[in-house]
């Protein structure tokens, strides 16, 4: 790749192996603004770095409020039927 580490830091995201790991700090922060940076060996990509994606909290009351939709049989006879049924439950 040409140009020094300095000059490519501003390039698209792709770095070879050697300015990952002279620059893997700058790489990170780049990472933790949304980008997705690819790390290639003798020109091919071998290995992408992307942002994580953070877990919702689930497990407070209400956490999905909004989120959801039930149909208004949801409970109904005939739908328990079909799930007991799918659960391999009922003949």
């Amino acid at each position: 790749m040409a140009g020094n580490a300095a000059e490519r830091f501003d390039a698209p995201g792709q770095f070879n192996i050697h300015e990952a790991k002279t620059q893997l700090s700058r790489i990170i922060e780049r990472v933790e603004r949304g980008e997705e940076i690819v790390i290639s060996r003798a020109g091919h990509p071998v290995a992408k770095v992307v942002p994580l994606v953070r877990r919702v909290n689930r497990t407070s009351y209400g956490s999905l409020r909004g989120r959801l939709t039930l149909s208004p049989d949801w409970d109904s006879d005939e739908t328990n039927e079909q799930i007991a049924r799918d659960f391999g439950m009922l003949p």
